[in-house]
């Protein structure tokens, strides 16, 4: 298996794990990509993967969270979805990647100026975009600071429910997967939330979502 940082990934800690995505997403964010053998990676995963890390993270084509955080082939168990919203079957996604995986780590990553944080901050309606949209709302409900211009166009309204919305989908995963909330609470596993900025290509993780 790839090994990155040289460290059995069965004794990895959360923290060890949420260090090595902290560096990553450094040098992804000052052009200082790892050199990575990615042919002798398929090789080397092709018979089993070991993901150090799980992520619950929008679909936005800007925001690939392999690229993001310099991994490669067999380091991240990757659920993405608009919004990064925990519906069931990313909630089953996560307790596989973390109980039979061997995952250390849970990140659930919103971005800023996500189209479906946005949406929902318009209350759009259009096909199967609603069922998104409703998961976002409680962040939205949540939001009690900002009285004018609670739309998409008050950018800070925005980035305070990406936030909000980042917390909400955490507490979804822990209080609806007892695998999860068990592992949890064994210390077997961490769970963090953060926000890409587009702008800068940074991730800012959120201590106060810390579980770890």
């Amino acid at each position: 298996m790839y090994k990155h940082p040289l460290l059995d990934r069965d004794k990895m800690s959360p923290q060890e794990a949420l260090d090595i995505l902290i560096e990553g997403n450094h040098r992804f964010a000052n052009n200082l990509t790892a050199n990575k053998d990615l042919l002798n990676l398929v090789d080397l995963t092709k018979n089993k993967q070991h993901p150090f890390a799980s992520f619950l993270s929008c679909s936005d084509s800007r925001a690939p969270v392999e690229l993001l955080f310099d991994q490669a082939l067999g380091d991240i168990f990757s659920v993405r979805l608009a919004g990064n919203i925990a519906s069931d079957k990313c909630v089953g996604s996560l307790e596989f990647g973390s109980k039979y995986l061997g995952s250390k780590l849970i990140v659930v990553m919103g971005h800023s100026s996500c189209g479906a944080v946005k949406a929902a901050c318009d209350d759009f309606k259009d096909g199967h975009i609603g069922e998104i949209i409703n998961m976002i709302k409680p962040a939205i409900r949540h939001e009690k600071t900002v009285i004018d211009d609670r739309t998409s166009k008050n950018e800070a309204f925005v980035q305070k429910i990406c936030e909000l919305n980042v917390h909400y989908q955490i507490d979804q995963i822990i209080r609806t997967s007892d695998i999860i909330q068990d592992m949890v609470t064994a210390k077997q596993i961490g769970v963090v939330g953060g926000v890409y900025d587009l702008n800068t290509g940074m991730v800012r993780f959120l201590p106060e979502t810390f579980t770890i």
